[in-house]
Formats: structure tokens, sequence, C-alpha cells
């Protein structure tokens, strides 16, 4: 800090450009969007800015707080199975070797290196009806269904005449699939920098004092992980809250998201100010969210202090 003092020069020769650039391309346009949500649209590409708040007041209707509430589900529930899943996988990799560690570290961030769009893609190869999925599916039923017929039990039919294929694909189940598929290395990196930052004194003493894997489990590892959780809950929740392009590909006509709606409003419905009002009432809730894992932390470092 002296030597910036000293030096102002260069300080803001190097604070300037990063400055203007966070100003021009993120700042001004968010300004100028949070602008139009005061505003009215007139013709058909004209808005007025008029200070009116008649945008939200027609987001907060009951349409649309329906479509808010589905989308807080869907990205629940997209973070609960992130969690269930990811805190095993998390573990695995902190318990492994350093050999392994890289690369099962690297296993989990491979997904970042192809494009979003193509692995949405093919996710629909593995979910419709004819897809991946349903073959295995029916590879199983065929196999349980020799089984029983070697057996002597073919003719009970358990598992009927013939294997009837599941529609996974377009409904409310492809949608929450692929947000953990999407969201689910979001979640695991938290908890792995959490855990691979804790004493395994503490472990090592509750089973010497006679507790059991799962008292371990719950009263000494999920404590010491607490800020990883949250880290991990809010950045997957965040995303998965205004997630587009999942639930375009992979939703029908009931399992589009929030930022489905606001998509329509700036391109098909041409409604700027509204689509203006969604987004931001979208962003005060991410606020919130983001103020809420600020105090549990503070909440937690009190109790660790």
């Amino acid at each position: 800090m002296d030597y910036w003092r000293k030096s102002p020069k260069v300080f803001w020769s190097f604070g300037i450009p990063p400055t203007i650039w966070l100003f021009a391309l993120f700042l001004a346009p968010l300004f100028l969007v949070w602008g139009l949500s005061f505003g009215e649209k007139q013709g058909i590409i004209e808005v007025a800015i008029t200070g009116t708040l008649e945008n939200y007041s027609r987001a907060v209707q009951p349409l649309y707080l329906q479509i808010f509430l589905k989308s807080f589900w869907y990205a629940g529930l997209t973070t609960f199975f992130c969690l269930v899943i990811s805190f095993p996988i998390a573990l695995a990799i902190t318990s492994a070797s350093e050999r392994w560690k890289p690369i099962l570290l690297l296993l989990v961030i491979l997904p970042f290196w192809t494009n979003l769009l193509i692995r949405t893609y093919a996710l629909i190869a593995v979910l419709r009806t004819n897809g991946y999925l349903n073959d295995l599916l029916e590879l199983i039923w065929l196999s349980a269904d020799s089984g029983l017929r070697i057996l002597g039990l073919g003719d009970w039919n358990l598992f009927g005449e013939r294997f009837h294929r599941f529609e996974l694909l377009y409904n409310n189940f492809a949608v929450v699939y692929g947000l953990v598929y999407v969201h689910l290395p979001f979640m695991v990196l938290p908890l792995y920098a959490a855990l691979d930052r804790m004493d395994r004194s503490y472990i090592e003493a509750s089973l010497d004092l006679g507790a059991g894997q799962w008292r371990t489990f719950r009263s000494v590892i999920v404590p010491l992980a607490l800020p990883g959780i949250i880290s991990g809950v809010i950045i997957t929740f965040i995303p998965a809250l205004g997630s587009y392009l999942t639930p375009d590909l992979l939703g029908g006509t009931d399992s589009q998201m929030i930022a489905n709606v606001i998509e329509r409003q700036f391109k098909s419905a041409n409604d700027w100010p509204f689509g203006a009002a969604l987004s931001f009432l979208l962003m005060y809730l991410t606020f919130f969210a983001l103020a809420v894992r600020a105090l549990l932390t503070r909440h937690n470092e009190k109790g660790l202090a």
C-alpha cells in the first residue's frame, strides 16, 4: 500500500483502464437497462423514460409471480440435488492421493471446455424417447425379464408384456436434470476448496472419542465445510435462477422460467421497459441472496470466534 502512495502515477496508469472498461461495458449498459425499466413503450422501437412504476407493478401480477415462484422452485431443486451429489464427490477428491487429485478436478471442470449449447443438444440425444437413457433402461428391462424367465417366473409378467419408453424430454424433469448437469461443477469446486482446507485432526479426534461415521460427518465435517456449502449454494442457485437455454431447449410449454419470459419481452413482444423491469426484479432477488450469504458468513465467523 505504501508503494502505491509513493507512486500515484503508476497506480492511476494501472487503475484507470480497467475502471473505464468497467464503467463503459458493465455499469453504463446496466444503468441504461435500469432506466428503461421506468419507461413506457411508444411505437415499435421508441421508449420514453417517464419514471413510471407501471412495469414493476405489472411484473408482480399473479401470472408473473407464478413464473418467478416456478423459477425459484427449479433453482432450489437444482441446488439441492447438486449439493447432495457434490458432497460425496468433493469428499472423494479430497481423500484422493496427490497424484489423482488434479485428474479428478480436471474431470469436474472438463464440461466447461465444451459450449453449453452443444452440451444441451447432447442431453436431448440422451433424454429423447429413442435416446440413450431409454435404450439403457430397455436393456436393463430385457436383462431382468430374461433372468425371471430363466428362474421360471416369466409368466408373472412383473415387468409387463413389453418395455414402454419414458417421456423424459420437454417436461419439468428434463429442465431440472439439465440444470443439475450444467451447474454441478459450481457446487463441487467450493465444497472441495472448503474440505481440502479442513483440519483432519478434528475427524480423527471425533472417531477416537467414539463417534460413528455418520455422527462425525454431521457434527464435524458439515460445520467445517459450511463456508463452502454457502458459497456453493449461492453460485449454483443464482445462475440456475436466471437460466435461459436449458429450459428453452429441454422444457415444455409449462416449464418456462423467468429468463425465457424476459427474452420474449426483448425479442418477440418488443416490450423493453417491461423486460427491463423483470430483469431488475431478478437482480434485486440476487442481491438479496448475496446479502443473506454475507450475513450467514458473518454469523458463522462470530460463532467460530
